[in-house]
């Protein structure tokens, strides 16, 4: 009977302690369990903006190189100093290019003398052709005439013989007299043709007068080139600007930009600083949100509480990789009047406004659900009924809120879901016994 009595006492605990058990699991079960988070549809402003890290450049960097080489003999200016165009910059010493300047212009007076040699040789073989020409015309016509003449003697004298009028002799000498007129004639036309070799050894000197203006002219360039670099052993400026750099020091021996395959010596860098740009590197999952013309802010560490306006002027057409992570630059041009605090190289942080809208619907973006299809819903909370999800028409987002184009209205009560909401896994499951709306954790929302 004792075994019984103690049998039924264990069974009545047991179920006594498995009773407590479930009442204290449930009633700790209901006061875990969270309250819904709600949050009011309201009217503002929203904006869509992208974050960049980016650095300070100026409008024109330009590298000052000498073209002619030499010791630096003057520095006027040093880093910071401001520069107008046309101010001199640095001065060589001049001693080796007035030499070859010197050097160049005597041998163009030498030059200049052979051709004025070459000059009068022409000019008086042209006037010796000339006269000779006319002494063999004279000549041959003289020739021609006296041979005419002697042959019209020699055939009337022939005549005479005939009829024995004159003597053999006579006639024999009349003979001879035309048959050496005939010879002088021929000897005058070949002194006349001896002349057309005058013309070719005219036509030498003509192409000796070519040649020696040819040289005249080479050595007029080599003079230009020898003075251009006596002038170049001073540089001026080529822009106003601000010396940002000095790379040599007085007594240095500086290479020429032109003749050396290095390049030359970089002797000072100009920045024109009238406009100031930044440098945005932004990623490819953002850079669809820029165009042309929107407005931007910028901080730099050095000025931590002021922001300078700026604006999108330039979007790069191609990426940049670097360990998988494409990049694109932006370039964008400060326009405040602060702009002068700025400095190259600065490391500078951009925002830039892709969209603004202004007296729009609003909800936090945690209330916002994607599902299937595309479709963006909303639950919607009603006093003394059970939610209701509203198929909605969004619109641009800034990760906190999101426009609400269509589906709701001003003051209607939305509920917020755990873990993020715009997720492509829709709402997450409800609790076992909780009310329509109140969610369990789902998978976190896809940024």
């Amino acid at each position: 009977m004792k075994k019984w009595l103690i049998l039924i006492l264990i069974v009545a605990l047991a179920a006594g302690g498995a009773y407590y058990y479930w009442w204290v699991y449930r009633a700790n079960g209901k006061s875990d369990a969270p309250a819904p988070v709600t949050a009011k549809v309201e009217r503002g402003t929203i904006r869509l903006s992208v974050a960049s890290p980016g650095r300070i450049v100026s409008n024109l960097d330009v590298d000052i190189k000498c073209k002619a080489s030499g010791e630096v003999l003057s520095l006027p200016f040093d880093v910071s100093d401001t520069v107008k165009k046309d101010d001199l910059l640095v001065e060589l010493d001049p001693v080796d290019e007035q030499r070859v300047v010197r050097k160049a212009e005597v041998d163009l007076e030498a030059a200049d003398a052979r051709l004025r040699i070459a000059r009068e040789n022409l000019a008086v073989a042209e006037r010796t052709l000339l006269t000779d020409q006319g002494r063999a015309k004279t000549a041959l016509e003289a020739a021609g005439v006296h041979a005419a003449d002697a042959r019209a003697k020699a055939d009337r004298m022939k005549q005479l013989l005939a009829k024995n009028l004159c003597s053999q002799e006579e006639c024999d000498t009349a003979q001879t007299a035309a048959t050496q007129a005939d010879a002088d004639l021929t000897v005058a036309k070949i002194r006349l043709d001896e002349l057309k070799t005058q013309e070719l050894a005219l036509e030498l000197k003509r192409q000796e007068v070519k040649s020696a203006q040819a040289v005249v002219d080479s050595l007029k360039i080599v003079l230009e080139i020898a003075q251009d670099r006596l002038t170049d052993t001073k540089v001026t400026a080529p822009i106003d600007g601000v010396v940002a750099a000095r790379n040599v020091q007085i007594g240095q021996i500086i290479a020429s930009g032109v003749s050396n395959v290095g390049g030359g010596t970089t002797v000072l860098t100009l920045s024109d600083l009238s406009r100031i740009f930044v440098l945005a590197s932004v990623d490819e999952s953002d850079i669809g949100k820029v165009a042309l013309d929107q407005a931007a802010t910028v901080t730099v560490d050095a000025f931590p509480n002021q922001e300078f306006r700026s604006k999108v002027v330039r979007i790069a057409t191609k990426g940049v990789n670097l360990s998988n992570v494409v990049t694109f630059e932006v370039k964008l041009e400060v326009t405040g009047k602060e702009k002068s605090l700025l400095k190259p190289e600065m490391t500078a942080d951009v925002v830039i406004l892709a969209a603004e809208k202004r007296d729009v619907l609003l909800v936090p973006t945690d209330a916002v659900l994607r599902k299937a299809g595309g479709k963006r819903v909303v639950t919607v909370v009603k006093d003394g009924a059970e939610n209701e999800e509203v198929v909605a028409e969004t619109g641009i987002s800034d990760e906190t809120k999101t426009e609400i184009a269509k589906g709701l209205s001003e003051g209607q009560t939305v509920l917020l879901h755990q873990g993020g909401a715009d997720g492509k896994w829709g709402a997450p499951p409800r609790a076992p016994g909780a009310p329509r709306g109140m969610m369990m954790g789902g998978p976190p929302r896809k940024g």
